[in-house]
């Protein structure tokens, strides 16, 4: 006949062994648990870096943006390409032009000077500020007159918070530039209310930092709220807020309302003219 204290310590030697199988029971799970778990994250980890390699994942602004752009970061699912509503580009290849410093001032301050940027799309002209401007109208001559701006594309289409096609980088990719810098202007003009670039607006693009510009520009084709950091400089005519209606018709590449237009947009031919 088993004793009371026999049966005592049976009960919790059984007791023990439950306790040992239910804590082995959970550690099983848990292992199965974590290894879905790792499973699930080198998936994750995996189809990240093809999204990031693709060109999806995007880091915010470049350019950059920032090359005149606001931190613009929607949502949207790319669209089927619209027709290129413009023309072939002109005969002939982009001069790999660079200076060390900014070139003299040679315009006169207290006339009246225009721009005409003759694209792919149509013909752009453009009032310059040049008593407000002096440095940008001046650089800008220069560069016209040494023809840096003939052949190249206008690299970035803002469709969405801003509205502005940007031109005037030599090798389309939002990065390049004359070589030297220009300082700031005109950042408290009459039209710059409100924190906003009103349509018809030409500014400069710079890196976010102060005297910056180089030779990158922005056509604003509607109201775009963005602070007072980048030079206006110009006024669109209206037959050229036209040609930019029918460049932000056709839309970007990504369809996310920040990308290269799908339009073929290239100046084939950009002159300053004293009048």
């Amino acid at each position: 006949m088993v004793s009371q204290e026999q049966r005592r310590r049976q009960l919790a030697r059984e007791k023990f062994l439950r306790q040992q199988q239910r804590r082995t029971s959970a550690r099983r799970k848990a292992h199965m648990r974590n290894s879905v778990i790792a499973s699930v994250l080198g998936v994750v980890v995996i189809g990240s870096v093809a999204l990031y390699t693709t060109g999806v994942l995007k880091n915010g602004d470049d350019d950059k943006k920032t090359n005149a752009s606001a931190d613009v970061t929607p949502s949207a699912t790319p669209s089927s390409k619209a027709p290129d509503p413009c023309a072939k580009p002109a005969a002939g290849s982009i001069g790999k032009l660079q200076w060390k410093k900014e070139p003299a001032m040679t315009i006169d301050t207290s006339a009246k000077y225009t721009m005409k940027l003759a694209t792919t799309c149509g013909d752009i002209g453009i009032a310059l500020k040049t008593s407000a401007a002096p440095h940008t109208v001046n650089s800008f001559d220069f560069l016209a007159g040494k023809g840096f701006f003939d052949h190249t594309k206008c690299h970035r289409l803002t469709t969405n918070g801003i509205y502005v096609l940007q031109c005037g980088d030599p090798t389309g990719q939002g990065s390049g530039g004359p070589g030297y810098t220009i300082p700031d202007e005109n950042l408290k003009d009459a039209s710059l209310k409100g924190n906003k670039y009103p349509a018809g607006t030409v500014a400069m693009a710079n890196t976010g930092q102060k005297h910056t510009g180089g030779s990158q520009f922005f056509l604003v084709y509607k109201d775009s709220p963005l602070p007072p950091s980048y030079t206006p400089f110009g006024t669109i005519d209206a037959s050229g807020l036209k040609v930019l209606d029918k460049i932000a018709a056709a839309g970007e590449n990504t369809g996310a309302g920040d990308g290269a237009p799908n339009a073929t947009v290239v100046i084939n031919k950009a002159t300053v003219t004293k009048s």
